[in-house]
């Protein structure tokens, strides 16, 4: 965003006072009033930083963006503080021109490489290329050529017309220059402008770049853009990169650009090259790991989704009235007793209730007593906000009634609706399915789809990596013997004991099926990681058999032929496949399906091994593996 110094006699533009005719009407803004020369004349002097912006496929710098700063130490020393004192649209357009001519006058003296990004408000791009673009070619002058500029469309004032404002962005384009929408995903910046201007650049806003390597919905929105700006020939800039970890993310996705803190911090004399760290960040063959949707699982449904209206009765509501309510409203499934605050007390199953009124007498000996006596007076509630997971846990309890009466759902404690078992039952197979493709819907981890894609991905950028494949040894018998709710309870422990062994950033974690799983490691450390997790999981398992099971050192079984056999406590295993250098080349002349042989090999080495690790290298696998 452009605070800036004002424009006052400078040659080539009208000055602004409070005489509005001073002011060629063709140049003149439409709904602008000039501002008193006093008024701006409080602007203190200016100086122009520069920001960074690196070329993510070569570290080579794309350009810089022009910032304005007050004097330092003074109030007037942030953008926004600037901006305060430019009220009205005549000095708001002197300001940011202002700022562009002291930006232009710094970045002519410093020899940088690269594009220059200018930023302009739509209030004042439309003053500057009205008449062709006059007062916009004579800002710039000479001394710069017209291909180095691009011009950054900001929110500083909304846009109006896209289509007029459209046709006025096409003068730049006469004029040699490129431009950029900026803050792209937050305010006026929208897919209408988009669609209109069909910019070269456009500046994803840091709120949705920011945190991208941990959350899958900014990386699909930022896939989204991608995907639109490749349709229109256009390219992309991520702007508030403040780590590594963000860098590899944009980079893996094929972003053009990369600006932020991490690249580098806006200064009066910038580098005329990239930092080291960021390109060594840029060069490393390490690809990131993109957050998976599949591990949010549940989080995008919530109670408040299966919300249906429903009507109320108090707890002295006769059975009979709440007869009628059912026959008048046949779609209705339930009715809920709420109390004069509004908080649910009981409920009431159509079903359940009509039953009871098809047996003889009922209607002459309860019809006209309370409902309350015959509700349930245990309904599950849940508030709006409560997860589907949460919401799911029912269906593991013994209350089946909860299902066939329904559920409360409430705002605060108080009554707001009703849900179905049905609606809920629904609603938890569409997620298990969707989750069923991509993650197993045990542990919510990554399944084979994604696990194959970030193999071919880790092949593709020839990065070296371990294969770690995981079993237990001797999960089926524990599984028989304490019944699957305690086989389940170990698959999830093992799942996030493996994902504390993982580096988020560098190492994949995938559930193959059953009791398998895979590890990817990028990290360095791999070993330390692994021999961690067998420890870790080993002492977890144990602790989950029975007393006598543990003093006698495992437990009593049978194999698959029925004989009687001793069965040691569940331990981990894993074979690990190292893949590096020629490696990489093998796999890119066999194909990723190579991996799970190989690993699987590794596996039934690791689960004869008394240290239970197997490391095996892959070109040593790779004459044996099936073609």
């Amino acid at each position: 965003m452009w605070p800036a110094h004002l424009l006052l006699h400078s040659p080539g533009f009208p000055v602004m006072t409070g005489n509005a005719a001073a002011t060629p009407s063709h140049d003149r803004t439409p709904g602008v009033t000039a501002e008193p020369a006093s008024a701006l004349a409080r602007i203190p002097p200016l100086h122009a930083v520069f920001q960074p912006i690196v070329q993510v496929d070569n570290a080579q710098i794309l350009g810089y963006e022009a910032l304005i700063r007050g004097p330092v130490g003074s109030p007037w020393a942030a953008p926004e503080a600037l901006f305060r004192l430019a009220q009205g649209g005549a000095a708001t357009i002197a300001l940011e021109v202002q700022a562009a001519r002291t930006a232009l006058t710094a970045w002519r003296s410093l020899d940088l490489p690269g594009k220059l990004f200018l930023n302009f408000s739509p209030m004042t791009l439309r003053h500057l290329l009205a008449d062709r673009g006059r007062l916009m070619a004579a800002l710039l002058g000479a001394g710069i050529a017209p291909s180095r500029l691009v011009i950054e469309v900001t929110e500083q004032t909304p846009i109006g017309d896209a289509v007029s404002f459209g046709q006025a962005m096409s003068v730049l384009r006469e004029l040699g220059m490129q431009y950029a929408l900026d803050d792209f995903g937050s305010g006026h910046a929208n897919l209408d402008l988009l669609a209109h201007l069909s910019p070269q650049f456009v500046k994803i806003d840091k709120s949705l770049v920011r945190g991208i390597a941990s959350c899958s919905r900014r990386l699909e929105i930022l896939r989204g853009v991608l995907r639109m700006m490749s349709a229109f020939g256009g390219r992309v800039i991520a702007e508030g990169i403040e780590n590594e970890d963000e860098l590899a993310v944009i980079r893996d996705l094929g972003v053009t650009g990369a600006q932020g803190y991490y690249v580098g911090r806006p200064v009066v004399h910038p580098a005329a090259q990239a930092a080291p760290q960021v390109r060594q960040a840029l060069a490393s063959r390490h690809i990131a790991v993109f957050p998976q949707m599949v591990r949010s699982g549940w989080s995008g449904m919530t109670a408040g989704r299966l919300l249906r209206p429903a009507p109320t009765v108090s707890p002295a509501t006769s059975n009979d009235a709440v007869l009628r309510t059912f026959q008048d409203q046949p779609e209705l499934q339930a009715v809920a007793v709420v109390n004069d605050e509004g908080r649910p007390l009981a409920i009431i199953g159509r079903q359940a209730f009509i039953d009871r009124y098809a047996a003889p007498f009922h209607r002459e000996l309860y019809g006209k007593k309370a409902c309350i006596a015959m509700a349930n007076r245990e309904p599950a509630c849940f508030d709006r906000r409560a997860s589907l997971e949460v919401m799911a846990q029912i269906l593991s309890g013994e209350n089946t009634r909860s299902l066939a009466d329904g559920f409360v759902i409430t705002d605060q404690g108080r009554y707001i609706g009703l849900g179905t078992g049905a609606d809920l039952i629904r609603a938890i197979t569409e997620v298990r399915m969707e989750a069923a493709r991509y993650a197993n819907p045990l542990t919510f981890l990554p399944g084979n789809i994604p696990l194959n894609q970030h193999i071919e991905r880790l092949i593709a950028a020839a990065s070296e990596f371990r294969a770690c494949y995981v079993d237990l040894n001797h999960f089926k018998p524990f599984n028989d013997k304490y019944g699957y709710w305690k086989g389940d309870e170990m698959l999830k422990g093992a799942a996030a004991i493996l994902a504390e062994a993982c580096d988020p950033a560098r190492d994949f974690l995938g559930h193959v099926g059953g009791d398998d799983f895979l590890v990817l490691y990028q990290s360095g450390d791999w070993w330390a990681r692994i021999e961690g997790a067998i420890r870790h999981f080993n002492d977890a398992a144990c602790a989950m058999y029975s007393a006598a099971d543990r003093a006698a050192g495992g437990m009593q079984g049978e194999d698959r032929h029925g004989q009687p056999v001793f069965f040691p406590p569940v331990s981990m295993a894993v074979g690990v496949v190292c893949v590096s250098g020629d490696g990489v080349a093998g796999l890119q002349r066999l194909g990723s399906q190579q991996i799970g042989a190989a690993a699987a090999a590794a596996k039934r080495e690791a689960k004869r091994s008394a240290s239970g690790i197997a490391v095996l290298d892959f070109l040593s696998l790779a004459a044996t593996l099936p073609a």
